[in-house]
């Protein structure tokens, strides 16, 4: 490589650095893409601790304040609590809060709603769970207790309802 062409590589990599970090160091604020990251790393630890429930016996209208049993709200109110976001304590209440996000923009920590089970019409929400990533939901009820589903199959891809961020 010639020096005229070395040169104009350095000067094309110190434009785009310049470029790119140019709104931090003007602002001394962190850039959208940062604060993401920081949701969700949020949303990851959010999974990572609802995780350690996994087997934890479910339990419908169980008080929050155990953790030998949850149902599915009280479920996503101890673990987003851990991280000071306080949900209601309903599935139908946490589907009111936060922002709505659609299905193909989830991300780990995002709240998702269904229809299913026996108080299910398809239209009013009856469960919910957290998005753990990757298609996967965290969530409890029946007899496996707290576990990870697909969503995009069987009984969750039919009872999508909806999804909200509250990170």
């Amino acid at each position: 490589m010639n020096k005229a062409a070395l040169i104009k590589k350095v000067l094309v990599v110190g434009v785009c650095t310049a470029i790119g970090f140019g709104g931090v160091m003007a602002s001394g604020e962190a850039t959208p893409t940062a604060q993401a990251a920081s949701v969700s790393t949020t949303g990851t630890k959010i999974v990572s601790l609802g995780k350690q429930y996994m087997g934890t016996p479910y339990k419908f209208g169980v008080t929050t304040k155990t953790t030998r049993y949850f149902d599915c709200s009280s479920f996503t109110k101890y673990i987003f609590g851990k991280y000071g976001i306080d949900l209601p304590r309903t599935s139908v209440k946490q589907s009111n809060v936060g922002r709505a996000v659609s299905k193909a923009n989830l991300r780990a920590g995002d709240l998702v709603f269904f229809s299913s089970g026996s108080r299910a019409n398809g239209r009013n929400v009856t469960h919910v769970a957290v998005y753990a990533g990757g298609g996967k939901i965290l969530h409890t009820y029946g007899s496996p207790g707290v576990t990870i589903s697909d969503l995009n199959s069987g009984n969750w891809k039919r009872t999508y309802l909806k999804a909200r961020r509250v990170l």
